[in-house]
């Protein structure tokens, strides 16, 4: 399956693709959250969608989508995760994976504006590939870690990189400013990815190329990752893991290049859909 919701911002409705049709299913109740997932629910919405197959109201493909899962307890991120990213930022490579939160007010839908924080000077751009927590997971071995994922999501990791390298203390900073984690446009439930660890991932800005690169690279895989981060922190569900970004970061070249308002970035994942963002100078309420 794949789940969308969509609506004004913070008032968003549930709904799912279906042969690319977008069906409005708010009348299962509930959001795509914790709850959801927790107490089976992608199971049991498959069974509300074949229950009422030509019953479900059809959205507009013009409606806003939000992010395709309601706010999670976290978002965990994984740093410096393909070899090409460390090299182009001069990192060593990671002997462990590098881990760091994003705030969950920074999530935004696919389509929405990045706005440029207040005194920022480097945004930048990071395409990733999101996994959804289905289940609480806790000390999990590798060999069952894609047992606890419910789908797959489109993130952009946006980041401040003042903010997150000269600023002093953790990456944190620069990573969790309101709208730095658009995502989707959908969730994919695993059924409907050949390999996870085998999925292009490319970023454009301004209609240019930046990033073109694909999950094989990865330093640590999905399940490994999936592992490595419960043995610290307990996943519940509807957790993310954005699972680190490609070679082609602004940061990464060479004179840095930063996003200014104006600038259009477009994203997309294999099997993940395509997310377009448009930037905004920050304007005081």
């Amino acid at each position: 399956m794949k789940l969308i919701r969509w609506g004004a911002a913070g008032k968003e409705k549930t709904g799912v693709i279906i042969n690319e049709v977008w069906l409005d299913t708010s009348a299962f109740g509930g959001d795509y959250d914790e709850a959801f997932f927790e107490n089976s629910g992608l199971e049991r919405l498959e069974q509300f969608v074949k229950a009422n197959t030509g019953k479900l109201d059809q959205i507009s493909s013009d409606m806003r989508l939000g992010s395709p899962i309601a706010r999670p307890s976290k978002i965990v991120c994984i740093g410096l995760n393909y070899a090409d990213h460390a090299k182009e930022t001069n990192t060593p490579l990671p002997v462990e994976p590098i881990i760091f939160m994003k705030s969950t007010t920074s999530m935004g839908g696919p389509f929405d504006d990045i706005v440029i924080p207040k005194n920022s000077v480097k945004t930048d751009w990071e395409v990733e590939l999101g996994v959804v927590i289905g289940k609480k997971a806790s000390y999990v071995d590798e060999a069952d870690a894609l047992a606890y994922v419910a789908g797959y999501v489109l993130h952009n990791d946006v980041s401040e990189r003042e903010f997150q390298i000269e600023r002093n203390g953790t990456w944190d900073k620069g990573k969790g400013c309101d709208t730095f984690a658009p995502m989707g446009p959908f969730l994919a439930t695993p059924d409907e990815l050949d390999d996870v660890n085998n999925l292009r991932l490319w970023l454009t800005v301004n209609g240019k190329i930046m990033q073109d690169g694909n999950t094989s690279n990865f330093i640590f895989n999905v399940p490994f990752v999936i592992a490595y981060v419960s043995q610290f922190m307990t996943l519940l569900p509807g957790d993310v893991i954005s699972t680190g970004t490609p070679a082609g970061v602004g940061l990464g070249f060479k004179p840095p290049i930063y996003l200014k308002e104006g600038d259009v970035v477009e994203l997309g994942i294999d099997g993940l859909g395509v997310a377009k963002q448009n930037l905004k100078s920050y304007v005081k309420n």
